[in-house]
């Protein structure tokens, strides 16, 4: 690398004027390829494990190479998709904290060096093609950093105030300000601007054979946009497109509709309420029956227990759920739906990762890397737990302690699956209508459910039981 820095130097200046062409002109010199894996298809999304790299804190050096070393690690876990934080430059200016927010974008089309170069990025994305995973960018679409070209070269590109200021992001809602100041709002009635933006998502298809995007705060940007810039992603390779969002938002369900995936917010929510005893096993299972109607079998949604923005500012997983986080990680592998795991997660991560600055995390195996594992097998192998119009179905089992015990089923071509688990921080003891004869998943040792029998399960216990 000194040796290419010498070189680059030498050529500015006008010097070096023995080297070969190609070693006068280094930008015009072909990076290496990235090889494609098999397109991403329905198949693939409806039993994918998804997996929320942060970059930075994921390792002391917080590099793309250093999260590469671990990407075997993260097969073993069932993971088909990686979800990177975004790779971009940071703007210093206005900058929040030492390092700034990934999400104050400085350029669309360059890699921030504080994680490596463009060859390193695509050494990441080659590995992880190779074994078998998919990688999509978090792609941040709604505002940029105020260092970006665009505020001095097109100031059109962005909203301005009475007084023809560049503005940061405003809550609709409130219509005051979020308080990003680190960012400046993007003007979605420039058209010149949509397709400067357009091009910058295609650019990263083409160059780097990536496999989709995460779209930040996608109801924030016109539908209209989705149209024309997935058209144009699609007609180059099939993509994951994932939205940040929820049908909840004005416009929710078409927007969601444009999407391969997006957020459960409100049962992340709920899910933390009943974890800490405020509500209880019924509005879990109520709320599941409402997402399935609601969304219908072709909109997956994405089950999550934490993620960049829930551990740094709301709590880990040990502050939301306390004694709760097993089961839900569980449930969140075996409900309708893609599972999230954030980077961490199964180290047992146990502090609030900072956001502005560097930090990391030791990675110590517990039982929770056993879990994940065991639940991504069941995730990429049982047909009954796909998602997705063709996914496995669902239904409800009733239990007399249905306050306490969530239970359902999930069946397809054969293969069944039953899922009983206390939400509660209470033993329970219930009968469940149900006959057969199955295995546990983690020890397939024979497990014999009958309407006359009477289960008695410890507090956030859960069993999931496969068909012989």
């Amino acid at each position: 690398m000194k040796f290419v820095r010498i070189l680059c130097l030498c050529l500015l200046i006008g010097s070096c004027q023995e080297q070969p062409q190609e070693a006068r002109k280094p930008e015009l010199k072909p990076t290496p390829t990235v090889k494609p894996l098999k397109p991403i298809d329905a198949e693939v999304i409806s039993k994918a494990v998804l997996y929320e790299a942060n970059i930075r804190q994921y390792s002391s050096e917080g590099s793309f190479n250093a999260f590469a070393e671990d990407l075997p690690v993260l097969k073993k876990m069932g993971v088909k998709i990686l979800w990177l934080m975004p790779i971009n430059p940071i703007s210093t200016t206005k900058s929040k904290g030492p390092l700034g927010s990934y999400y104050a974008v400085s350029d669309y089309t360059k890699v921030n060096p504080e994680f490596g170069s463009l060859e390193d990025f695509k050494a990441l994305v080659n590995k992880a093609h190779e074994l078998g995973m998919y990688v999509v960018l978090d792609w941040v679409p709604g505002h940029t950093g105020w260092d970006h070209v665009w505020i001095k070269e097109h100031s059109d590109f962005y909203l301005k105030n009475n007084k023809g200021e560049i503005i940061d992001p405003i809550d609709f809602r409130t219509g005051k300000s979020f308080g990003w100041t680190d960012v400046a709002d993007l003007n979605y009635n420039n058209k010149e601007m949509r397709e400067a933006l357009r091009q910058a998502m295609i650019y990263w298809v083409k160059e780097t054979q990536i496999d989709g995007f995460r779209i930040d705060q996608a109801y924030a940007v016109p539908q209209e946009f989705y149209d024309k810039t997935f058209e144009a992603l699609r007609e180059i390779k099939p993509v994951f497109l994932l939205a940040e969002t929820d049908i909840y938002h004005p416009g929710g369900l078409g927007l969601v509709s444009k999407f391969d995936a997006s957020y459960d917010w409100p049962g992340h929510h709920l899910s933390k309420e009943v974890a800490q005893s405020q509500k209880n096993a019924s509005a879990y299972s109520r709320h599941i029956d409402q997402t399935l109607s609601r969304y219908g079998p072709e909109n997956i949604v994405v089950n999550f227990v934490s993620n960049h923005d829930e551990n740094s500012w709301n709590g880990t997983i040990e502050e939301s759920y306390g004694k709760a986080a097993h089961a839900f990680m569980a449930l969140n592998f075996t409900t309708p739906g893609m599972p999230l795991v954030y980077s961490g997660q199964e180290y047992d991560l146990n502090k609030r990762l900072r956001f502005f600055e560097k930090d990391s995390f030791p990675k110590t195996t517990g039982k929770t890397m056993d879990l994940l594992t065991q639940l991504g097998a069941l995730k990429n192998n049982h047909p009954a737990l796909e998602s997705g119009a063709n996914g496995g179905s669902y239904r409800k089992l009733p239990t007399t302690k249905e306050t306490q015990v969530f239970a359902f089923e999930r069946a397809k071509g054969g293969d069944t699956l039953i899922v009983m688990a206390n939400l509660s921080k209470d033993y329970a003891q219930f009968n469940m209508p149900y006959d057969g004869v199955f295995k546990r998943y983690h020890d397939f040792k024979t497990k014999k459910l009958s309407s006359s029998y009477q289960y008695d399960m410890k507090p956030w216990e859960f069993w999931i039981l496969l068909k012989e």
